[in-house]
Formats: structure tokens, sequence, C-alpha cells
């Protein structure tokens, strides 16, 4: 009978005897349009095991999220896997934007991954493609929240519906 509450923590991710595990695998981004500063602004949380891993993957040692070298393997993975982009002209390709890392803030068992966006135009329309942590887990869920030009818009990112475009 002492081993059901051990089991069940495994079995279902629960925190305590079965360590830092979790029962789910999301990320949250908070996005910004500031037309004042001509940017977007992003906030994104991700649980620090599940990044950890994402980073780790293929090293050889583990990537430390409290070592300064890790920096530069956290901005290389946004920059794989954050990408956003705006109307260019009617009848032509969207133009890419140049997401810009700005740093990591730990907080409890997650991370949070700050960027900014510069914009060459105001917009009223992104196009964000955001597949963090899909590569590794098949129920991660990339929650957006965005804001821009007194409007609020969530959407759910997930495998099989990696990019959206957001209308302000």
């Amino acid at each position: 009978m002492r081993r059901l509450p051990l089991l069940l923590s495994l079995l279902l991710g629960l925190p305590g005897l079965a360590g830092t595990r979790h029962a789910y695998h999301t990320s949250i981004l908070e996005l910004r349009l500031n037309p004042e500063k001509q940017q977007v602004e992003l906030a994104l949380k991700v649980f620090a095991d599940d990044f950890t891993r994402a980073l780790s993957q293929g090293r050889p040692r583990a990537v430390d999220l409290q070592q300064p070298s890790a920096l530069p393997v956290a901005e290389l993975y946004l920059h794989q896997h954050l990408k956003l982009s705006i109307p260019a002209a009617p009848r032509h390709p969207r133009l890419p934007l140049d997401v810009q890392f700005m740093g990591l803030q730990p907080e409890k068992d997650a991370y949070w991954l700050y960027a900014k966006v510069p914009l060459p135009h105001p917009t009223k329309e992104l196009l964000i493609q955001q597949e963090m942590l899909l590569e590794l887990f098949s129920d991660q869920m990339n929650i957006v929240n965005a804001e821009g030009n007194g409007k609020k818009i969530s959407a759910l990112l997930r495998n099989g519906h990696e990019e959206e475009v957001l209308n302000f």
C-alpha cells in the first residue's frame, strides 16, 4: 500500500515524490505590440527542466541555465523555434523580422526569456511561428497572449498547428 502514492506520483508526474516532473508541457508567450517604440516586446515562460532538456539535446553535457555560457545556446534555440513576420505588400512574401534576444530570468521551476522585435513600419498583423519544445513533447502546448492597438488576442500553438496570424 505504501507504493501506491509513489506509483501515482510517478505516473501522473505530480510534484513531491516524483521530483520536479510536471504533468503537462506548456509555454506561455506574452507578446505586446508597442507602436510608440515601433517594436514587438516578448516574454516567454518555459519550464526549466523542459528548456534545459531542449538546449542540452545533442550536446556532450547538459546545459546549466545558471551559467553565462547558456545565454548563446538559449538565443540560438529561440531564433530556431520562434519566428515573426509581417505582410510585405500585396502578393509579396512575408517580411521576416529580427527577434533580438535580451536575456533569461529564473522564476521557481521556470525561466522567462525576453526579446524585442523591431518593426520596419507600423503593422496591424503579425504571423507568429512558435515551435518551442515541440520536438521533445508530442503534447506540448504553446500559449500566445498578444496585445496591441487596444486589442487582446490568444492563440494555442501545438504540433500540427505551429503558426497563427495575429490581427490587431
